[in-house]
């Protein structure tokens, strides 16, 4: 219960945080940012790299990726 409550809190702050954030920025030099940029406890999924040859067969020789 504490872990929700902790989740909760952090999620209205950063919300909070991603609207001052995002209305003082100058959008020619960054992008938006999102609540999640702000918040410790979200979930982030890890990136995944793959080599070049793995987009030359998705978009050019139209071959579904192999997972």
């Amino acid at each position: 219960m504490a872990a929700a409550k902790t989740e909760l809190a952090w999620g209205q702050t950063s919300n909070l945080m991603c609207l001052l954030a995002n209305a003082n920025r100058d959008p020619k030099r960054t992008g938006p940012f999102k609540a999640d940029d702000f918040n410790p406890t979200a979930k982030r999924r890890p990136v995944q790299k793959a080599p070049i040859t793995v987009l030359r067969d998705v978009f050019i020789d139209k071959k579904p990726p192999i997972t």
